[in-house]
C-alpha cells in the first residue's frame, strides 16, 4: 500500500512517541516539505545498506519534542528516521 504524505506524518509521530516514551500530543510538526532525495534510501541508508542511485521524490518531515528536532524522510514506499542518535532507521 502506497503511503500518502498524511499517512507518513502519522506513522512518523507514532514512531517518535514510541522511541521517546512520550505521548503523541507532546510532539509538534515543525515542517513538512516535498524534496528530491539522492537515492532510493532517501539519503538515509542503514549501516551497510546499498541502494539504487536515482533521484527519489518524497517528503522531509521535521518533528519536535521537548526542545529537540527529529527528521523523518518518506516516499510512497517507505519511512525512515534520519540521524537519530547518530543512526538511520527504516520504520
Amino acid at each position: 500500500m502506497a503511503l500518502t504524505k498524511e499517512e507518513a506524518i502519522k506513522r512518523a509521530r507514532a514512531d517518535l512517541a514510541k522511541r521517546l516514551g512520550i505521548s503523541e500530543s507532546e510532539i509538534t510538526e515543525s515542517k513538512v516539505e516535498q524534496v528530491d532525495f539522492p537515492d532510493l534510501a532517501l539519503g538515509a541508508p542503514e549501516e551497510d545498506e546499498m541502494s539504487g542511485q536515482m533521484i527519489t521524490s518524497g517528503w522531509r518531515i521535521e518533528l519536535a519534542a521537548h526542545g529537540q528536532r527529529y527528521e523523518y524522510r518518506a516516499d510512497k514506499n517507505q519511512l525512515r528516521l534520519f540521524n537519530f542518535k547518530g543512526v538511520n532507521y527504516r520504520v
